[in-house]
């Protein structure tokens, strides 16, 4: 499917909102919206689409979105089969939320650079809860004035920060035709679905109803990565999960993710993550990636 518009809800009594999910698995389509978002994951993991970046998703991640960035948070297969919970505190508001001229006094000009920079997305890892973590918890359980003053502090709290990690790339355009977006959203769901086996380029472009040439141009154009980096991005992330687990052997977390010999799987997890499968194994549980 394409990106849909997805209408964000507000009432006559507030001036942005403050949603609390605690669910199932989260909105698993890709969508937009004119509202910017901040978004605070509390529980689960997955996999997140933010203009042509893909990239595994944690608790304590915070991502700060710009307005009508496509996105989607589509959580691991285990949270549509097991009893699991997703969780997370997010934000929405306009820019105009104080009035059209209130990011362009000069005591809120940095926030207005914010703004601006929240167009390709952005993601401040956290490792734990910390004080940016507890402020945008609390968001939740405030009213009125209060609740409009940690907006704001959340705001300055985001802009200050050191850690932020830009997501979509400078050269991503988001107003793609809608076929284009049709595309990339079907290729996106069906490897979210079958990356545990072996997938081939002729079926993927049948599924982009395109030929095999003309689908790597596109692909690369769309997400800054072949086809074969893309797939095999998901199955290292779903393969880290795994070993987290500690359920698993490293040649069962092989070729549960549809790797066909070690050795490439070895060169491939160590080529996104620094390690071998062994090491980041071992790192893991003694607490060092943590």
């Amino acid at each position: 499917m394409k990106p849909l518009l997805f209408r964000i809800p507000k009432t006559e009594t507030e001036s942005f909102r403050v949603q609390v999910d605690d669910i199932p698995h989260f909105y698993d389509t890709l969508h937009f919206h004119p509202e910017w978002q901040i978004t605070l994951m509390l529980e689960s993991t997955g996999t997140q689409f933010v203009g042509d970046n893909v990239d595994r998703f944690q608790p304590f991640d915070l991502y700060f979105l710009g307005s009508n960035l496509p996105h989607v948070f589509r959580n691991d297969a285990e949270y549509y089969s097991e009893k699991l919970r997703a969780h997370s505190v997010s934000v929405y508001f306009r820019g105009d939320i104080l009035g059209e001229t209130f990011f362009d006094i000069p005591e809120t000009q940095h926030l207005k650079t914010l703004l601006t920079e929240a167009s390709r997305g952005f993601r401040i890892r956290n490792q734990q809860a910390n004080a940016l973590t507890g402020l945008v918890q609390s968001i939740a359980h405030k009213k009125g004035f209060e609740k409009l003053l940690t907006f704001l502090e959340i705001l300055n709290a985001i802009w200050a920060s050191t850690a932020k990690e830009y997501l979509s790339s400078i050269a991503y355009q988001g107003t793609l035709k809608e076929t284009d977006n049709q595309r990339i959203n079907d290729v996106f769901e069906f490897l979210m679905r079958n990356y545990e086996r072996d997938v081939s380029l002729d079926e993927v472009a049948n599924i982009a109803n395109m030929t095999t040439n003309a689908f790597c141009r596109f692909f690369k154009l769309r997400t800054r990565r072949t086809f074969s980096e893309f797939l095999n991005d998901i199955r290292i992330g779903h393969a880290c999960r795994m070993l987290q687990s500690g359920n698993m052997s490293v040649l069962e977390v092989c070729f549960a993710n549809g790797f066909n010999n070690v050795s490439n799987f070895n060169r491939q997890f160590k080529n996104r993550t620094q390690l071998t499968p062994s090491a980041y194994l071992r790192k893991y549980h003694a607490g060092s990636l943590r």
